[in-house]
């Protein structure tokens, strides 16, 4: 009898044994699965981060349109790849602060769409 709760125990054990990653799984990760952004930082005519700006990105070929908001660093990344292959116009408003237009090209591959410039800098004015 006692043999028989010995070779339970050791039984009931057995599997703890595969617990020292002795059995590995692979996970392939999906390079196509995350988006990329393009980083827009706007200041004020003082070179003074702004927050709370609206950036409005238009691709001028399709006229597909992303609007975001900037965070306390005046920095938003809301700006990414679907807006589409092609010219993208960025401006800023912040109240009657302005800026001038700036534009981003985006070219495409088979999983992602890469701006260039990568981060733009929209200076308000008055």
């Amino acid at each position: 009898m006692l043999r028989a709760r010995h070779l339970l125990l050791l039984l009931g054990l057995a599997p703890l044994a595969a617990c020292d990653g002795g059995l590995r799984v692979h996970q392939q990760e999906d390079s196509c699965a995350y988006l990329v952004t393009l980083r827009v930082e706007v200041v004020d005519a003082a070179g003074t981060a702004v927050r709370d700006a609206t950036v409005t990105a238009t691709n001028v070929g399709t006229g597909h349109t992303i609007t975001s908001i900037t965070g306390e660093r005046g920095v938003t990344t809301a700006v990414n790849e679907d807006i589409g292959e092609g010219t993208v116009r960025l401006t800023a408003t912040a109240g009657s602060k302005v800026s001038a237009p700036s534009e981003v090209t985006w070219t495409c591959d088979g999983c992602h769409c890469h701006p260039e410039p990568d981060e733009v800098k929209l200076q308000l004015h008055p």
